[in-house]
């Protein structure tokens, strides 16, 4: 037959080769005729990486085998965000048993280090491995390490033990996330990701609370044995209810071992662990000059140099491959959530300090106190889940949650000695409403604009960026609140020791000192405690900037209506 065009029943169609020559020469067209409509396009396209046409629910599970795996996943989530914070409460007393006082440092920190460190090469190995297995693996390492942790005699062996947990912890946020992924119905992820997210937030709250209950009724011992019966039914619930899937990534053996990146990997653990430790020392336990907190940020400086060298070196091998942050909504996604995860935590540590320190309350009551900021945030994170679900939108809620959470911030900062109930109720339900509406949407940007190849990777960047951002504002924000504290008594109590007042903590405040010299440290408590909202105020700033660059439009995915190509 000729090369021209045939009329079949009615309808103009053209041979194959035509076809493809004709829509070659109309693509030529109109880029010749209108550039900037082409490149506005290739814009448009550039966060739909390798994306699926349609994502079939073949593992979706219903029924008590969802109820199970979702109530074993939160159990999972509340022990590792517990360990976050639990131990604050309980240092005093360890630090007596031990005579440890040199190691108080270490408690918080050997868990949040190594949970950072490696939370990213978790990943990789949930992307090469079967995630059920990978997820009951790093389970076992967590329990590994809060059994050490709660029957250890020595110091040594608490700091020992805190690493060990912050291993498997490093695997499980992730992890429980991409489990979520396998067994929950696109359409109706948001809504589970989100409530499973929240008990993070809840978690870090009461922990506290929590911890020093234990110590002051139990043993401080037991803020460790208390992750040892939630993580067995856990270990449970998931090895029964959640069928063995192939791992994401078929490979082979040398594929997966060349996959996981080992160079990379060596150069970005160490370079964590510097960066975390200069911060956390710095204005602390040595000045911001000393050699030892300039060591660090150097050799932090050459090893992420080396690390990037690696990933751009590695491309689709690297730990990060980085064709993933070439999309405005993944970058975007991940400065939003460091930036609203540090202002979240900022006042999870902080609000605290000014219930006991400034209006004279326990830590039992000022754990309390912070139930409006838990409750609002549990709620407003299954709303949005919900409405994320329903319209397949998650733009304009990242951009009305960090607005919520910048107006939260300023009106915290407001907080004055004689502020009442209804001011820091009202100023908490705002800010956990915020913070549950947002805390999420970074993660449900990665799960439905990328393609399952890469979303263990991306969900693994996302956990630790958010972690990263608590991490490193809670010891900026420490810095601030040390040396506010400090200029302060210098100027208006000289006769006092700054250190020895700071030292003493929130709560000994009203039983060392009294009339106008309490009254004036209250002040100066409450002026610290403001500028370190200050920082929060910022962080919340720069996540409402971090939202304007996510795109606005229905998630490639079709969370409504996932059957749709």
């Amino acid at each position: 037959m000729s090369d021209t065009a045939r009329i079949s029943g009615g309808s103009f169609t053209s041979p194959p080769g035509r076809d493809v020559e004709l829509n070659t020469f109309k693509e030529a067209s109109q880029t010749r005729l209108c550039p900037y409509s082409s490149r506005k396009e290739e814009e448009g396209r550039e966060d739909e990486q390798q994306r699926p046409e349609r994502e079939e629910d073949t593992g979706a599970l219903t029924g008590y085998k969802l109820v199970l795996v979702t109530v074993g996943l939160c159990f999972c989530i509340f022990c590792t965000s517990l360990d976050n914070t639990i131990v604050a409460t309980a240092v005093p007393r360890i630090t007596q048993q031990f005579h440890s006082l040199d190691d108080v440092g270490w408690y918080a920190s050997a868990y949040l280090l190594t949970t950072c460190a490696v939370t990213l090469p978790f990943g990789r190995l949930y992307t090469f491995f079967p995630i059920k297995w990978v997820y009951l693996s790093a389970l076992f390492v967590f329990e590994l390490g809060s059994f050490i942790c709660g029957i250890t005699p020595s110091s040594l062996g608490l700091i020992l033990g805190r690493a060990v947990a912050g291993l498997g912890g490093g695997g499980l946020f992730s992890g429980s996330l991409l489990i979520i992924t396998q067994c929950v119905p696109l359409r109706r992820r948001p809504a589970f990701s989100g409530f499973i997210m929240s008990i993070f937030a809840v978690a870090s709250v009461i922990a506290p609370l929590m911890g020093g209950a234990f110590t002051d009724h139990i043993s401080w011992r037991w803020c460790f044995y208390i992750n040892l019966p939630f993580g067995l039914v856990s270990a449970v619930v998931i090895f029964f209810t959640f069928q063995t899937t192939k791992p994401v990534v078929q490979a082979s053996l040398r594929e997966k071992a060349a996959g996981l990146d080992p160079l990379g990997t060596a150069t970005f653990l160490p370079a964590i662990v510097c960066l975390l430790l200069a911060t956390q020392w710095g204005g602390a336990q040595y000045p911001w000059g000393d050699g030892r907190i300039i060591a660090l940020f150097t050799l932090f400086g050459v090893l992420l140099a080396c690390f990037v060298g690696l990933q751009l070196w590695a491309r689709e091998r690297a730990t990060l491959p980085p064709r993933l942050l070439r999309g405005r909504n993944i970058w975007g996604s991940a400065l939003y959530g460091f930036c609203l995860n540090g202002a979240m935590f900022t006042f999870v540590y902080y609000l605290p300090i000014w219930f006991q320190a400034v209006q004279g309350t326990s830590a039992t009551e000022s754990g309390i106190r912070n139930l409006p900021l838990v409750i609002s945030n549990v709620i407003f994170a299954i709303i949005s889940g919900v409405l994320v679900s329903a319209t397949g939108y998650f733009g304009p809620f990242m951009l009305l949650s960090a607005a919520m959470a910048s107006i939260a911030a300023g009106l915290l900062s407001m907080l004055h000695p004689s502020s009442g109930a209804g001011e820091w109720i009202g100023y908490q339900v705002l800010l956990g409403s915020s913070i549950g509406m947002g805390f999420q949407l970074p993660v449900f940007v990665v799960q439905t604009t990328l393609a399952s190849t890469d979303i263990p990777t991306a969900t693994a960047l996302m956990t630790f960026i958010q972690l990263l951002g608590g991490a490193i504002f809670v010891s900026v924000a420490q810095n601030v609140f040390r040396n506010q504290l400090a200029a302060d008594i210098r100027a208006a109590l000289p006769m006092l020791d700054p250190k020895a007042v700071i030292n003493a903590g929130p709560t000994s405040l009203r039983a060392m000192y009294s009339g106008e010299t309490l009254t004036t440290l209250v002040a100066m408590y409450n002026d610290a405690v403001v500028h370190t909202f200050y920082l929060a105020i910022g962080l919340a700033a720069a996540s409402f900037l971090a939202a304007t660059v996510i795109q606005w439009r229905p998630s490639p995915k079709s969370i409504s209506h996932p059957d749709s190509s």
